[in-house]
């Protein structure tokens, strides 16, 4: 643990808590959520609110009239519409830029993050699960990699040695080479910023959901999502489809295997839908 944290006191390109996605996580825990509350986090971002408004009167929410009110947008779409919009672009904010650490282009984090996170939303809605949480752990599940890309500034051809010289995952590598992995770091400093322990957990261990005790099924979302991410052609970077193989996360989520082409078709037809992800 001494370690990881030394490696997010490090980081140069740490983003800010998002204090408004956690605030906003904790309002959709409650049975009636008061539109004010959820209207006096955001009235004050002139980014979110017009994003918020962009989407409402987009083709897919568009009543009769165009909205110019956020308490109008909230009741249109619904809170959690509203909820999923800020988390996109919360994230698009901290994962848009380039991890040459991991051998990450422009933008290449995010597509892969924001596939991931509608593919998570998408399983987790198909089992019953709570599908918000479900799509923000997606979206986060690769935050450590932001943090490590300072620390494998030096050390990546190292991390690439690992991998091919001696059949090492990434993530194995990773251990070996910086004594962490990234899913460990990125649920560490989702704790630190106070996130709910599901979601710290799904991250955490994304890559071993089992471990994730008692939050096993919201982690085995996140794993298939990374997989179908993989699947869909959005995985990016050295080892893009290292994913090793989880025979049990089907079990955990009560699937078959033959469900996981229609979870690809589904995730596909979503992100057509998406528009709240093409946030600029």
């Amino acid at each position: 643990m001494e370690r990881i944290d030394e490696y997010i006191q490090k980081a140069k390109k740490l983003p800010p808590a998002p204090r408004v996605l956690s605030e906003l996580m904790d309002l959709l825990q409650q049975n009636d959520v008061d539109n004010a509350n959820v209207v006096r986090l955001v009235t004050f971002d002139p980014s979110l609110t017009t994003k918020i408004l962009q989407v409402c009167n987009s083709a897919a929410f568009a009543g009769a009239d165009p909205v110019a009110d956020l308490h109008e947008a909230i009741m249109r779409i619904g809170f959690g519409e509203v909820f999923r919009i800020l988390a996109a672009i919360l994230s698009e904010q901290a994962l848009s830029g380039t991890q040459t650490g991991y051998g990450l282009g422009q933008g290449e984090l995010w597509d892969h993050s924001a596939i991931t996170a509608i593919a998570a939303q998408t399983i987790a809605r198909d089992r019953g699960l709570d599908q918000n949480l479900a799509f923000t752990a997606g979206l986060l599940h690769d935050l450590g990699k932001i943090v490590l890309a300072t620390a494998l500034e030096g050390s990546y051809s190292r991390l690439v040695e690992e991998t091919e010289a001696k059949g090492h995952s990434l993530l194995e590598a990773e251990k070996l080479v910086l004594g962490a992995d990234h899913a460990e770091v990125g649920g560490r400093l989702l704790e630190k910023w106070k996130f709910p322990a599901a979601l710290v957990a799904s991250v955490t261990w994304h890559h071993d959901p089992a471990k994730a005790k008692p939050h096993q099924a919201m982690a085995a979302c996140v794993y298939l999502a990374n997989l179908i991410a993989g699947f869909t052609g959005h995985s990016y970077g050295y080892q893009a489809f290292a994913v090793k193989g989880r025979d049990e996360v089907m079990e955990i989520l009560g699937l078959k295997t033959d469900a996981l082409p229609l979870l690809m078709i589904k995730t596909l037809e979503e992100a057509k839908k998406a528009n709240i992800l093409a946030v600029a």
